[in-house]
């Protein structure tokens, strides 16, 4: 019983340890967008908190190699090494992704439920939506953002987006997509609303 005690309370010490552990160099310039820890205050800004690490490593050598066209990151990335990357993507993706400002309105989540369970969302996503590997979180992902960039796949491909998500997205209405961003921004925290209607 003891050492049962014993190795909690060790875990405990070693998990309040790596929460304490210094930010990396690089991470706090990432702060005035992306938001203290990764959780973004601005609705068109993606919180990159709790992504998965995989993700953030390529999206971060997708920038730095300009495959991905994103001007506000240019000068951030600049000079920004391998180690460094994935330094960085270590560290947000250890963070906590925070609940989504804004209330859930049941309507709307159950109708972004249905379309996602039409178009097998959870397959690549898991069930949580919580990502893996190259794929990115979206439960708990600004609404707004994720809106524009699902728009933005099913209109707009582009080098370094996943064509797979044009061929997904096609045919969806911005309804449908808004429907969507709300069910998933809000999925993490209201999840029991999956089940209504059912």
């Amino acid at each position: 019983m003891r050492s049962d005690a014993a190795a909690a309370l060790a875990g405990l010490v070693l998990a309040g340890a790596a929460h304490a552990q210094p930010q990396p160099a690089g991470a706090a310039a990432c702060t005035p967008c992306h938001g203290p820890g990764g959780n973004s205050p601005t609705p068109a800004i993606p919180s990159i908190a709790g992504q998965p690490r995989l993700f953030i490593e390529n999206q971060l050598v997708l920038i730095r190699e300009g495959l991905r066209d994103v001007p506000a990151m240019k000068a951030v990335m600049g000079g920004l090494g391998d180690a460094e990357i994935v330094s960085l993507a270590q560290h947000f993706a250890a963070q906590p992704a925070l609940a989504p400002p804004g209330p859930v309105q049941a309507d709307r989540f159950r109708a972004g439920a249905e379309v996602s369970g039409r178009a097998l969302c959870g397959t690549c996503h898991l069930p949580g939506y919580v990502g893996q590997n190259q794929i990115p979180r979206l439960a708990g992902q600004h609404e707004a953002y994720l809106a524009a960039t699902m728009k933005m796949y099913r209109d707009n491909p582009a080098p370094g987006r996943d064509t797979a998500m044009s061929a997904v997205l096609y045919g969806l209405k911005d309804t449908d997509l808004d429907h969507l961003a709300h069910y998933f921004a809000h999925f993490a925290h209201f999840a029991h609303f999956a089940h209504f209607g059912k």
